[in-house]
């Protein structure tokens, strides 16, 4: 009967914990506001920018110092193409980057005074590309733009030199390869459907550690002691039951969440959508089981709620690079992607990507897989470990306490006794 009572009271302490987790949740502005608007809305917002995938009709300044017939042909081409528009015409360089600083235009296209001279002694001309930086859409329309058109210009001056008889020699000699060019996992070639996929697993971990983190917080204030655990409450004797109360009760909430960011989300915007619920399912679980449980880890190290908002919005761009996604992750030195394997978001946002994206199967991606539930096994320990030592220290409070109390006692009737 002991066994049965035990695991009686185990189920009792775990369901209690939950409906305070619960009620803190429903009560918290805070923490509302990142398990509900944050991951409803901030989606939403951010597809919404890179809905378009592309940008066309860019601005551009021209300064021609050759005004030849190959200037003027290479120009028209540009201006042609449905990425690039040639906005203004400026006498000089200085001229061309006043224009950019006022965001008038968005890059420069140099013709020096030479260029037609050079090609005509069969020299190579150049063509400088001066761009701005700061949106890479409009850098890659600007710049891809000036590589097709001089390619295209390229060809057709090899053509007249060839002295070719037929259509089919003429093609033969500019283009002795013929290939098609179909791009994979990214049909409309956008920035959204390459990176907003990684951005939503961010996204759901991130609102989880900023979440989990305010919620501790207010059980600190609440607590005279800044204790996580309630003093006298025998209910929270278990870390165990703790740990897994607070779990389950995130785990509800973001059983809709999660669904909203990996499937409702990506269905709204059209990004490429490949794989099925059954295989999301198995790739959320412990993805989400591993955000909880560092969730859980990162409210007990960090004291103040507000001191959560900062570490998180602090490490929120690393991260994205860290994934792999929007950095080539060769190019990542190996300190730092030793470091992006304590964060859950880092294996899956990779075996999302390639599951959702890419069309992987489960086992494609078994490594990422398996490390999620290692993370997941891993911080569910940390986490109760830690839950153990706030409850020593909130027993050692409370002895400490009422030894105060029994203290201030003796005091007070050893005071109305000499009375």
């Amino acid at each position: 009967m002991s066994i049965f009572h035990n695991i009686y009271k185990g189920i009792d302490a775990v369901c209690y914990i939950w409906f305070q987790e619960l009620k803190r949740i429903v009560k918290d502005e805070g923490v509302l506001i990142f398990f509900f608007i944050v991951p409803l809305a901030y989606p939403l917002i951010y597809s919404w920018i890179y809905n378009n995938e592309s940008v066309h009709e860019v601005p551009v300044c021209v300064v021609d110092q050759s005004h030849s017939f190959l200037s003027r042909q290479f120009l028209r081409q540009c201006d042609a193409s449905p990425d690039v528009h040639v906005a203004y015409y400026a006498q000089d360089l200085d001229e061309a980057k006043s224009l950019v600083s006022r965001q008038l235009v968005k890059g420069i296209y140099l013709i020096p005074s030479d260029f037609a001279e050079k090609v005509n002694r069969m020299e190579k001309g150049v063509i400088s590309v001066y761009c701005d930086m700061s949106l890479m859409l409009t850098y890659k329309a600007i710049f891809q733009t000036a590589q097709m058109v001089t390619a295209e210009m390229g060809n057709e001056i090899k053509t007249k030199l060839g002295g070719h008889y037929t259509k089919r020699e003429e093609t033969i000699a500019t283009r002795p390869l013929d290939y098609d060019d179909i791009p994979i996992f990214n049909p409309q070639g956008g920035y959204g459907s390459s990176v907003l996929p990684a951005v939503l697993i961010l996204i759901l971990q991130q609102t989880l550690v900023l979440g989990i983190g305010l919620s501790a917080g207010t059980a600190r204030d609440e607590n005279p002691y800044r204790n996580l655990i309630p003093v006298g409450d025998s209910r929270y004797d278990s870390s165990f039951a703790i740990v897994l109360g607070k779990a389950l009760c995130y785990i509800m909430v973001y059983a809709v969440m999660g669904t909203w960011l990996v499937i409702v989300v990506p269905r709204l915007f059209h990004f490429p959508q490949l794989a099925t619920w059954q295989t999301l399912f198995h790739l959320m679980l412990p993805l989400t089981l591993a955000c909880i449980f560092f969730g859980m880890v990162v409210s007990c190290l960090v004291k103040y709620r507000e001191n959560v908002m900062l570490l998180v919005v602090f490490i929120s761009v690393p991260l994205l690079f860290m994934s792999g996604v929007s950095w080539p992750q060769s190019n990542i030195p190996g300190y730092w992607q030793g470091v992006s394997w304590l964060f859950p978001s880092t294996f899956g946002a990779r075996a999302y990507i390639r599951v959702n994206t890419m069309g992987a199967t489960l086992s494609d991606v078994a490594f990422e897989y398996r490390i999620l539930w290692i993370l997941a096994g891993a911080y569910f320990c940390v986490a109760c470990a830690v839950y153990r030592f706030q409850i020593v220290q909130s027993r050692k409070y409370a002895l400490e306490r009422l030894d105060f109390l029994r203290h201030k006692r003796q005091e007070k009737q050893t005071t109305d006794t000499s009375l």
